[in-house]
């Protein structure tokens, strides 16, 4: 018989502690102006007040680092929500509580929002994390989308344009272009709102024809 593992309730709790000082580290780092290009194990370590080894034994590179920094923004923002709105029975009200899950969260930190957007331009690998993340919400939108072609006859391209066209509604480039000026984040959301439902008509409508 191989020995039991001791787990020892305090050592836990000081990992998780010590793990949660990086991600903040991470993060802090991460939201500022130029932090994608300053972002490494050793300067979260150094910030975080810990050693590199620390830091690479939690997360193991930069990547998984990444991943966790955006799993804590997700759920600060909000996001932790979509389960609950899948299971609503009627997919228009699903849409629209899903277009103001991810208005919230947009508006949340706008800034650092911003900034980590941009950044795969400089950075192939941050890119493919954002672009991996965003891809989540395409396939969200595609299950509503099913949901809501049900019963009618919808070509694959129809359905797909449908799908394009609300993934760009709820991205982060379009609700920072309607509140760039004086517009609230609740009267942007409510816009694309009314703009989703009404491309859904028309996707609808044409399937009738």
């Amino acid at each position: 018989m191989s020995p039991r593992a001791y787990k020892s309730p305090r050592r836990d709790a000081a990992a998780s502690a010590t793990r949660e000082r990086i991600i903040a580290a991470a993060a802090a780092i991460l939201g500022a102006a130029d932090g994608v290009r300053k972002f490494s194990l050793e300067a979260v370590a150094k910030k975080a007040g810990v050693t590199r080894l620390t830091v690479y034994n939690q997360f193991g590179s930069r990547r998984t680092l990444m991943e966790a920094v955006f799993d804590e923004r997700a759920a600060r923002g909000g996001l932790y929500r979509i389960a609950e709105v899948m299971g609503d029975p009627d997919p228009r009200a699903a849409l629209l509580r899903i277009v103001g899950i991810f208005c919230d969260f947009w508006s949340s930190d706008p800034g650092t929002m911003g900034r980590l957007h941009a950044a795969g331009a400089s950075d192939p690998e941050f890119d493919a994390s954002v672009r991996e993340r965003n891809e989540r919400r395409r396939e969200v939108l595609s299950v509503i989308v099913r949901r809501l072609a049900e019963g009618r006859r919808l070509t694959p391209k129809a359905l797909g344009n449908l799908v394009d066209v609300l993934f760009a509604l709820t991205s982060f480039a379009f609700f920072s272009q309607l509140t760039a000026g004086r517009r609230t984040a609740a009267a942007a959301c409510t816009m694309i709102q009314q703009i989703a439902l009404d491309a859904v008509k028309r996707a609808l409508d044409q399937s009738a024809k």
